[in-house]
């Protein structure tokens, strides 16, 4: 399996986020917008495990075009504190990410499967019936 990068985050760079956090306390944005995967793989099938905490199975979307499996994420939220009618503290929160993986030939694509549990999504890839291993055979001799 192999990963094809076509993410591109627009992060706050980091100068920026010395000087606020010298100034204003600090900002609250993933400097690795990009989620760590783990993938695996067995006699049967390949997994990928992507750690998102925070999220919900709705931010997800999981496509598969061809050979291509795409995994993205967005979530666009807004935090205010008002004291009086002037805000004090105002805070947008913005995150997304977007990683490809080029599926091998002996996936089958029709059957893949996610889950999302305690900030893990879970893919079970499964493997196509004729691409498994077979079992060693003896075979005697008459």
């Amino acid at each position: 399996m192999n990963v094809v990068k076509r993410n591109s985050t627009n992060g706050f760079p980091l100068v920026m986020d010395q000087f606020f956090k010298d100034i204003l306390g600090g900002t609250e944005y993933n400097k690795t917008a990009i989620p760590p995967v783990n993938v695996k793989e067995t006699d049967t099938a390949f997994s990928l495990e992507i750690i998102a905490p925070g999220l919900k199975k709705e931010n997800f979307n999981i496509e598969v075009e061809k050979e291509l499996l795409t995994i993205s994420s967005e979530i666009k939220e807004e935090k205010s504190e008002e004291q009086e009618g002037k805000f004090m503290r105002r805070e947008f929160r913005a995150a997304s990410f977007k990683r490809s993986f080029k599926l091998p030939e002996n996936v089958k694509s029709e059957d893949i499967n996610a889950a999302y549990q305690d900030g893990i999504l879970v893919l079970n890839l499964p493997k196509k019936e004729e691409e498994l291993p077979q079992a060693k055979r003896l075979i005697e001799i008459s």
